[in-house]
């Protein structure tokens, strides 16, 4: 019989088996406390490829010994539903398991929504779309939405190893030699995507001959031939990624055009769209904000642009949304801002809101003195009218600090200061 896939093989089979997602399934987490509870309910689960949601919905079936039934919103057909429901009535509860759940039609979903309110159902959607704007809403309301966040390298190199060393279900009867650049390279390459590192993985075991010592030896160079992707050159802990992630980001905030593009030559060749696009984004609104706010939605174009063209093509929008981001004048005042109000606000800092700037709609706020007093600032000359909005403990805090860097962040630091003054008059 043909031997199934080793991510296949090295599907979870119990909550603690999970690998990831800390967040739901971490000690006192709410999908740990469902299954110490005995009380599974139906849920839907999101988020990118690969970071294991029908793994992470079978072992929750599995640990608390449910029934499980594996569907497919695409390929499966209302009748296949028919014949789950049918044996849930006679057998009891099941567990079913629908992928692409995004895709389910209103015909499967009208049939499926009774027998998830009387709970004879648990459904287990898994997609990888927001459920906020792809899932019914009829389907949506009756389900936990809980995503799943897209792993890190040292997830997926526990997720190797494991298999290095499992005697029943991965390679642990074999000798395996794995160097830890071609370690580091399966996990950076996969880019959060477990089941690629382990078909990559699969790959390089099932294609390298054993040497004069029966070991089979897995270097970069078969690593990289595995996961068709170059190496970073990276170290052992994985610290030059993010070294060069480091020095892309800084480049941009320092002005260095050509530095810039040689860090996102590095990053393109790895492949590392998820990166680029990352810290382009954080950069145009981190260090460029208010003195250019064009640029955040900018350079949101040009990633979304290089997501839809894919790479080669991808380099063309991002080196040019590079350049600008590199030449645009640079503020950090705003996110500097918000830094002190939240340390403000978490120091208890602040103070009962002014009454007459409370919530006014609803009957008997006047009675109260809510809103009595607030005067509308579109009834003055200029949309502007003196009155005081901070509680009265911070009533004279500043926060904002402007800058004269760029066209924009200079008129508004006019504005900003005239009205400053008025307030003070």
């Amino acid at each position: 019989m043909k031997q199934k896939p080793l991510a296949f093989q090295m599907r979870p089979e119990h909550i603690d088996d999970i690998i990831g997602q800390e967040h739901l399934v971490g000690e006192g987490k709410i999908i740990r406390r469902m299954v110490a509870a005995e009380r599974l309910a139906s849920m839907i689960l999101f988020g990118p490829p690969g970071t294991g949601k029908t793994s992470m919905a079978l072992a929750l079936a599995k640990s608390l010994g449910k029934q499980v039934k594996t569907l497919n919103a695409v390929t499966d057909k209302k009748k296949d539903m028919e014949i789950v429901v049918e044996e849930a009535k006679m057998t009891g509860q099941i567990v079913l398991i629908l992928d692409e759940v995004h895709r389910l039609d209103k015909a499967k979903q009208d049939f499926l929504l009774p027998h998830l309110e009387n709970n004879l159902i648990i459904l287990i959607g898994c997609t990888t779309s927001n459920p906020y704007h792809s899932i019914n809403p009829a389907i949506r309301s009756r389900c936990h939405l809980f995503e799943l966040h897209k792993l890190t390298s040292d997830h997926v190199k526990e997720a190797i190893k494991r298999a290095m060393t499992d005697e029943a279900k991965g390679y642990g009867k074999k000798s395996i030699q794995l160097s830890d650049e071609a370690l580091d390279h399966f996990a950076i390459s996969a880019n959060g995507d477990l089941r690629a590192a382990l078909n990559g993985f699969e790959l390089a075991v099932s294609s390298t001959p054993e040497n004069e010592e029966n070991h089979i030896s897995i270097t970069l160079t078969i690593a990289e031939e595995c996961m068709q992707k170059k190496s970073f050159s990276h170290d052992k802990n994985g610290d030059a990624h993010y070294d060069v992630l480091s020095a892309f980001q800084k480049s941009i905030r320092g002005s260095d055009v050509d530095a810039s593009l040689h860090y996102l030559a590095r990053l393109v060749e790895a492949g590392d769209l998820d990166s680029i696009a990352r810290r382009m984004i954080v950069t145009a609104y981190e260090d460029i904000g208010l003195a250019n706010p064009q640029a955040g939605p900018r350079a949101l174009a040009a990633v979304q642009a290089a997501e839809r063209l894919g790479f080669p093509e991808a380099r063309i929008p991002l080196a040019v949304a590079i350049i600008e981001l590199c030449l645009s004048p640079k503020s950090n005042t705003a996110y500097k801002a918000l830094d002190k109000a939240l340390h403000d606000v978490r120091s208890g800092k602040g103070g009962e809101v002014p009454a007459h700037i409370k919530d006014a709609h609803y009957a008997g706020a006047k009675l109260l003195g809510r809103g009595t007093q607030y005067q509308y600032p579109h009834d003055y000359d200029h949309g502007w009218v003196k009155q005081q909005y901070l509680p009265d403990a911070i009533k004279h805090k500043q926060y904002y600090e402007p800058k004269a860097t760029g066209k924009f962040e200079q008129a508004m630091k006019q504005v900003y200061e005239k009205i400053r003054k008025d307030k003070q008059n």
